[in-house]
């Protein structure tokens, strides 16, 4: 006791062990669901999905450990969403590149968010992009995530003459309807225990949907289709390998170099920096917030200590083959329970080691049930769009064509890119130069270029 009181400085935080252990569990209950969507996701890359299971719980052990002993904070980590969708969409995806070069990407985002943080570029580069555009990011990001889930949930569909639509029902019902379904009935459970103040109520919900999904499979009502997509619902405890790591784990310095181009590659970087370090701000300074650990003019006081815990988790993250480990806003969940100190996180770090044994059913869990989980998560990330000031356009616009690119053009980079050239070009046509910062044009001017040249 008088070791963790020596760690962790319980009574000056006004908690006790208890009180931490609790919040720890809390927190892991609220985030465990990374554990199934992650590999959903990063699988679209051609990873291993065991692979991708096992790295995302190392990487989160990990980085929630060394936030519990660098910062003292209660602030657990793990790969985040949108960042996930943009290595896996855009980058081996639509750019076309190969998963171990969209490691070495995140790899090298990290090591320069750990540069970032040992000095004080980031409060400079942080206070050059206006705040309305760090929300049209993050709103962005959310319907991002949402348009994700919603195909992946099979709800929307492809349709040849205009583009997108809901899914019919009836047609194939044993495959695509009866998937559609319980996304559907899962979205509802997750907003119904979410409303209720239920803790891990989209974790629940994605077990409920998964558990029905069983029982349709069982009455037959779901058939599996394997060639189609379609797999069997029950975990195969045959799969399970510890030793399935192998397959990503330090495969981005294996990269193929001389595939990659230098501007896009940059490009690339960038988003991931430039998301990986506005959200891990936010959420920083919100769950901080939120436990009344902000100091009188409004700073967090280890911020650069949580910054680097973070950096550090992003590129080890890399290592082990997943993408960017950032701060979690789950964290408020403990901290709603009282927690105060990096014990909390030391609770939730190894809860996720534990999950490694645990494994094939992580695996097993499929879309349909991870899908309403992305759903609502873009749901808590759009409803920052309160934070717009929609009263001037000059703000206002550059945020809503970054917010409605990303979904549209499928991709976070995109809405950047665009979020930042619309909010130069009309602040300076309409005489409001002197608030665009320099940084602001250099980025500019990077993101034409990319167009013209890429």
């Amino acid at each position: 006791m008088d070791m963790l009181e020596k760690l962790f400085k319980l009574k000056e935080n006004n908690t006790n062990v208890r009180t931490e252990v609790i919040g720890g569990i809390t927190t892991f209950m609220t985030m465990a669901y990374i554990l199934a969507v992650n590999p959903t996701i990063l699988s679209a890359s051609g990873m291993d999905k065991n692979a991708i299971l096992m790295a995302t719980a190392i990487a989160a052990f990990i980085g929630t450990m060394v936030m519990a002993f660098l910062a003292n904070y209660p602030f657990a980590l793990a790969p985040g969403l949108g960042l996930n969708a943009y290595f896996a969409y855009t980058v081996c995806g639509k750019m076309g590149y190969s998963w171990q070069i969209a490691l070495l990407a995140v790899f090298a985002e990290g090591i320069i968010f750990i540069v970032l943080s040992l000095t004080n570029v980031r409060e400079a580069i942080f206070n050059a992009i206006p705040k309305t555009l760090k929300v049209g990011v993050s709103v962005g990001i959310g319907l991002f995530i949402a348009f994700i889930g919603l195909q992946g949930g099979h709800l929307i569909v492809n349709d040849d003459s205009t583009l997108v639509t809901i899914v019919d029902f009836t047609e194939n019902f044993h495959t695509t309807g009866i998937c559609a379904l319980l996304c559907v009935i899962g979205l509802f459970i997750i907003a119904i225990l979410h409303t209720k103040n239920v803790k891990g109520s989209i974790l629940i919900g994605i077990i409920v949907t998964w558990i029905l999904g069983m029982i349709c499979q069982a009455a037959g009502i779901y058939v599996v289709d394997a060639e189609n997509g379609f797999y069997s619902l029950f975990p195969s405890w045959s799969s399970f390998d510890l030793t399935s790591i192998g397959e990503t784990f330090g495969q981005c310095f294996k990269a193929d170099v001389s595939a990659i181009n230098a501007l896009d590659f940059i490009v690339i970087i960038f988003a991931f920096l430039f998301v990986d370090m506005f959200d891990t701000l936010g959420t920083l300074i919100g769950v901080a917030n939120k436990a009344d650990m902000l100091d009188k003019d409004g700073k967090l006081p280890n911020i650069k200590q949580a910054l680097l815990a973070d950096a550090i988790a992003t590129s080890a993250g890399a290592v082990l083959g997943t993408s960017t480990t950032t701060t979690f806003v789950e964290s408020s969940s403990g901290v709603a329970e009282g927690a105060r100190t990096g014990l909390a996180s030391v609770v939730t770090g190894f809860l996720f080691l534990i999950a490694i044994f645990l494994s094939p059913v992580f695996v097993a869990i499929p879309g349909f049930a991870t899908a309403p989980a992305l759903i609502f998560v873009g749901f808590l990330m759009v409803s920052a769009v309160a934070d717009i000031d929609f009263k001037d356009p000059t703000e206002a616009i550059p945020a809503y064509l970054c917010l409605i690119a990303m979904p549209l053009a499928y991709s976070i980079s995109e809405g950047i890119a665009i979020g930042v050239i619309s909010y130069v070009v009309i602040n300076v046509v309409c005489g409001k130069a002197k608030k665009v910062t320099p940084l602001m044009y250099v980025l500019a001017v990077l993101f034409v270029l990319k167009y013209i040249l890429l």
